[in-house]
């Protein structure tokens, strides 16, 4: 995810780290071509393209602008849903650490590195990672996880061990029911992000959007060249800059936990659960901080 300040006159014309434009510029740079070419063919053939005027195309860009600022909204409804899903899961983990903070550390232990097994293999649960294996890093047991969901298996291994607790007579009823509250709070973020991960925006929505776009801006340049001349090239890439641009924010912003420049930012916030669950447990050789590095966020 790009951090960074709100951009000034200088960023706004030169910066393209966290911009849009490297991942269109071929395409812009093919409507331009396209302009050129529009150009000369109605400057050597003005009659055949005398009846194409540009009312049509105005009416046509207003509504793909209405229809791509729906799908828009819509991603970015996920990229937010998301990222609200990783709030809960830091607030959860944060809880469980306050209402465990009576136990002694070996009670404890399990279940606030099962925390951490579990935020770490969430994340590479969402970016198609070794899930099994970055959980381990955490679990308290020698026995593998064989199972086809080992995130929420963690997630049963702590609540196994919590009800250990309250039969060995370690934690009240009220307590335990207290914590187990929390671990369904758990499995509702694990299955929020899966629902946003496995559910993509339906593909005829979005291959509606890119033929009408690409068609309006192919058709554009030829309707303008009898009247700016020169000057449509100027126009048709402003034109296509904003809407490809925006195409192709929504395709980043429609999987929030992808490895894109405005994806979330899952490994520093796993490494935020981890730092603080490790603080709670007494440790001091705590794992830094992530930084942004150029603005970057991973």
């Amino acid at each position: 995810m790009i951090v960074r300040p709100k951009p000034s006159i200088w960023d706004i014309v030169f910066a393209l780290r966290g911009s849009i434009l490297p991942k269109i510029a071929s395409q812009v740079a093919a409507m331009a071509l396209v302009s050129i070419l529009a150009v000369f063919l109605v400057q050597w053939h003005p009659a055949v393209f005398a009846q194409l005027g540009a009312t049509p195309f105005t009416l046509v860009g207003i509504a793909l602008s209405i229809f791509m600022s729906f799908r828009n909204s819509a991603c970015y409804d996920r990229w937010w849903e998301a990222r609200k899903l990783w709030g809960q899961l830091i607030i959860e983990c944060r809880s469980l650490a306050r209402q465990t903070a009576p136990l002694d550390p070996g009670p404890r232990e399990p279940i606030l590195l099962g925390l951490c097994g579990f935020a770490d293999g969430l994340a590479a649960r969402l970016r198609d990672r070794d899930e099994a294996a970055r959980i381990e890093a955490w679990r308290c047991q020698r026995k593998p996880l064989e199972t086809p969901n080992p995130t929420d298996a963690m997630l049963r291994e702590i609540g196994t061990h919590c009800f250990r607790l309250l039969s060995d007579g370690l934690i009240s009823d009220i307590r335990y029911a207290m914590l187990e509250e929390r671990l369904c709070s758990l499995s509702a973020v694990l299955a929020g992000c899966e629902r946003i991960k496995n559910t993509p925006i339906p593909f005829a929505y979005t291959l509606l959007l890119h033929r009408t776009a690409y068609m309006f801006c192919i058709l554009l340049p030829f309707a303008l060249a009898g009247t700016l001349g020169w000057w449509t090239p100027l126009l048709v890439v402003i034109v296509c800059y904003t809407f490809f641009g925006l195409d192709a924010l929504g395709d980043e912003l429609a999987d929030p936990f992808g490895h894109e420049m405005n994806d979330l930012p899952l490994d520093a916030l796993v490494r935020t659960i981890e730092r603080e669950m490790l603080s709670a447990l007494g440790r001091h050789d705590l794992p830094p901080s992530l930084a942004p590095v150029h603005h970057l966020l991973t």
